[in-house]
């Protein structure tokens, strides 16, 4: 009788997931199939969720040679940023979060308290204030003024924190540091192996974060060879719809120009799943 009752409740909820993948699935979809129309077939109206017609080899071509090759200048540019933004991000997130989390120093917790509260703050807010910092040291519209910010993230320096406190035992590190090894070796041979999923995860989510920033660099950069992917669709949109880029012809490049701009970012996530699937205690027991 009990697995009769249940039975119900699988099925409700196996539809309730099957919609939740067609709604976020939908809109890829769409994606997909306008990139392979041509600027006649994207505003026939009709067919929106099917192919008429095959042109996306086409449109990369005009993508990629469109004013100079600009998409491909400002793909780097995105690159650039969302490395040096994501891989700083992880380092500065996983030291701190590691320090407060196995290192007892005075002030740890109105310090952390304050990393803690400036996670509430959002952060169009600090955009402003950032700008202000950056041109008094003259770094606007350089690439520092870009990924310097995005180096410190108070929601990542949080997470390890909490990642670092529950996988790492402190035994382990007693058991390091009686064996005679330093705390920086103890850090790089002990500590994070057993931190390496949240690890991934930080570096996940600051790429991420620094691929999809738009407002940071659009206050920040001036000169369009800089612009990221972000706001270089951003000012190809501007003039579609203003009529001055080229009207229909320029909506099939952002459309295909997003459809490329989220590749990398799947590469990226289905490159590093792996490495959430190892234990959270691996050497624990040697």
């Amino acid at each position: 009788m009990s697995d009769v009752r249940r039975r119900p409740r699988h099925v409700w909820a196996k539809l309730l997931l099957l919609a939740m993948v067609c709604y976020f699935l939908v809109p890829v979809w769409w994606l997909v199939v306008a990139s392979t129309k041509d600027a006649p077939g994207l505003f026939a109206g009709s067919g929106a969720l099917w192919f008429s017609g095959f042109h996306l080899f086409d449109n990369l071509g005009d993508l990629f040679t469109h004013n100079n090759g600009e998409y491909l200048r400002w793909l780097g540019n995105s690159v650039r940023y969302a490395f040096a933004g994501g891989v700083g991000c992880t380092i500065v997130s996983v030291l701190a979060g590691y320090g407060f989390a196995k290192f007892d120093f005075r002030g740890r917790g109105v310090v952390f308290a304050l990393v803690l509260g400036s996670v509430m703050v959002p952060l169009t807010a600090l955009v402003i204030p950032t700008f202000v910092m950056m041109s008094n040291v003259g770094l606007t519209d350089t690439i520092w003024a870009v990924i310097l910010p995005s180096l410190l993230s108070p929601f990542a320096v949080y997470l390890m924190r909490v990642y670092a406190a529950v996988s790492v035992p402190d035994e382990l590190l007693d058991a390091a540091r009686i064996d005679g090894a330093g705390e920086l070796r103890t850090f790089l041979r002990v500590s994070l192996p057993l931190m390496r999923p949240g690890v991934v995860t930080v570096l996940l989510l600051s790429v991420v974060g620094t691929w999809n920033n738009y407002f940071l660099p659009l206050t920040m950069l001036s000169s369009s060879k800089l612009y990221p992917l972000t706001v270089g669709i951003g000012l190809w949109s501007q003039l579609a719809s203003s009529n001055n880029g080229g009207g229909q012809s320029l909506w099939n490049l952002i459309i295909v120009g997003s459809l490329v701009s989220i590749i990398p970012l799947v590469i990226a996530f289905l490159t590093l799943q792996r490495y959430w699937q190892g234990g959270l205690a691996v050497g624990s027991l040697k």
